[in-house]
């Protein structure tokens, strides 16, 4: 076979050369060790929680070694694309604070290495395609549907492995007169690797996840270029890694399987292998108690886009996502509560071969600790940028007084105790809602022990007596002053000694103040919550709250 005459015959209109390609995207000037890594989805539709995942560890390897990180769309399957797939995979990584080197962007590409969308580099695989056959690599095959599946058949029928090799690779040996007959005829044809691979034979490889592991050798003609003349995602993505100088590739490990394709196509290239990190798929606990897969049908929160909406701050879903990717993780936070995440010793060989399991209550707990620590005006500033998109009623009374509403969220806030009243944005509107009128309601009994009677006359009392021209202690104290005429204990110790001789305890009589003002009794500080209300305020809704009872 004249495979420089085959080569010329099947892309006679590819002149670039290997060596072209080589000096277009020469290697990259980095520092010794340093990580070029990739994420590269399909858009195929919303970014999965795993991709999430999966691009945080690309991006920790490449920040923590000084190299790249870039962004690649893999779009040569038409039949999954979905329209703006590209910009929903940007949108929800950037949501998240994944930030790219380079790569592909809303309005086309950024870096030298592109393009970044596989479609674009069609010229590229095409003239290592090219190259593979000159050096009999790769062959054309016209093999239609029926004939591949009557294959099949016979390979079943006689408990053969499946697939295209060996006797089965009936076009590997095709003569050039008759491939040039074929092409003469219009027939499609695919573009299939000459495998040189063994299936009795084993590769040794090191993966820097799982370890030292070994599989059998690719025997398969996989094929390369599809009749349209785009590339399977085996082709393009070793062509890609290469060009793009990737050294290290981190992807799930559904991918294993892929493997001795992978090596091979590496080797009959010509490229150096880059190391490869499969991790462990996320799993969650089912509905009877055993773990299966977070799955894109079953579970909202497969979506990231779920977080956003329920409100959970970005910074809360990245940290918890640092809790499953190193178990040491925790206890560095612990010891550095303020340091920024990206400073913790991160090492991908402290990956869980096994997988992380997805667990609610513990990202919920990390978001309270994660809110906790914020500011009022950084409270405010997300939580008014989350209403704006997701609450557009609560957005405008929390955002027509700025400074009132950072009051709101400033109680409790601070110091080595804050309260942590809410986890997520989502929980804001009900957490603040007494503060605004439209939304404010008495939800609570005021109180189990007083009679509506005595509850009345709490009310009244207080409405007629109370004053907010002093601070938070000498409330205290003035709120005793009210209550003790009353009958209500106002020194606890004399309460529990004969509680029946009282009507109740301070306590007691502000628990009726706090669900009158505030509508339930759960709630921040009174004497703060009151502050900020305003005395006439106030005072309207303790009357209110009386004329209710009468």
């Amino acid at each position: 076979m004249d495979y420089l005459a085959l080569a010329e015959l099947l892309f006679p209109h590819i002149t670039a050369q290997p060596a072209d390609l080589e000096a277009r995207f020469p290697a990259r000037a980095l520092p010794d060790g340093a990580c070029v890594t990739r994420f590269a989805p399909s858009p195929t539709g919303f970014l999965h929680f795993g991709a999430l995942y999966g691009s945080l560890i690309d991006m920790l390897l490449a920040r923590q070694t000084g190299g790249r990180f870039l962004l690649r769309i893999e779009d040569t399957d038409d039949k999954r694309t979905v329209e703006n797939g590209d910009a929903l995979l940007i949108d929800g990584l950037a949501d998240f604070d994944i930030v790219f080197d380079e790569g592909a962007v809303a309005s086309g590409d950024n870096g030298a290495y592109g393009p970044y969308r596989q479609q674009q580099r069609r010229g590229i695989y095409q003239a290592c395609a090219k190259q593979l056959v000159r050096e009999g690599k790769a062959y054309p095959c016209f093999c239609t549907e029926d004939e591949l599946a009557a294959k099949r058949e016979q390979q079943s029928a006689q408990k053969a492995n499946i697939g295209y090799f060996g006797q089965w690779a009936t076009c590997r040996d095709l003569d050039l007169v008759t491939i040039q007959q074929k092409l003469t005829d219009s027939q499609p044809w695919v573009l299939r690797l000459r495998s040189t691979g063994n299936a009795a034979n084993s590769v040794a490889f090191h993966d820097l996840i799982k370890g030292d592991i070994k599989f059998p050798e690719n025997e398969q003609d996989i094929v390369l270029l599809k009749s349209d003349g785009i590339p399977t995602y085996h082709f393009a993505h070793a062509v890609d890694d290469h060009f793009m100088r990737v050294t290290h590739v981190v992807r799930g490990d559904e991918w294993l399987a892929s493997l001795p394709v992978h090596v091979q196509l590496f080797d009959q290239l010509g490229f150096e292998l880059p190391q490869y990190a499969h991790t462990a798929t996320i799993m969650k606990i089912s509905e009877d108690g055993g773990k299966r897969k977070l799955s894109k049908r079953k579970d909202p929160e497969a979506d990231v886009r779920y977080f956003k909406a329920a409100g959970y701050p970005k910074q809360a879903v990245l940290e918890y996502l640092m809790t499953l990717l190193n178990s040491d993780y925790e206890e560095w936070r612990a010891a550095h509560p303020t340091a920024d995440a990206a400073d913790f010793d991160f090492r991908v060989e402290k990956l869980s071969p096994s997988g992380a399991l997805f667990d609610f209550a513990k990202l919920t707990d990390v978001s309270k600790n994660v809110v906790a620590a914020m500011d009022a005006e950084t409270v405010f500033n997300h939580v008014a940028a989350w209403a704006r998109e997701f609450d557009p009623a609560f957005a405008a009374n929390l955002t027509a007084d700025p400074t009132k509403s950072q009051a709101m969220l400033s109680i409790g806030r601070g110091g080595d105790k804050p309260r942590k009243d809410f986890a997520i944005w989502s929980e804001v509107p009900r957490y603040l809602s007494f503060f605004f009128d439209d939304s404010y309601a008495i939800t609570d009994p005021l109180s189990a022990k007083l009679t509506p009677a005595q509850q009345r006359q709490v009310l009244e009392t207080y409405a007629n007596q109370f004053s907010l021209t002093v601070d938070a202690q000498q409330w205290f104290g003035q709120v005793k002053t009210i209550a003790a005429p009353l009958n209500f204990a106002t020194d606890n110790k004399a309460y529990k000694q004969n509680p029946d001789a009282y009507a109740g305890n301070t306590g007691d009589f502000v628990m009726v103040l706090r669900v009158a003002v505030c509508g339930r009794q759960n709630a921040p500080d009174l004497y703060s919550v009151m502050t900020i209300l305003g005395e006439e305020h106030v005072k309207a809704r303790l009357l209110a709250a009386a004329e209710a009872l009468a």
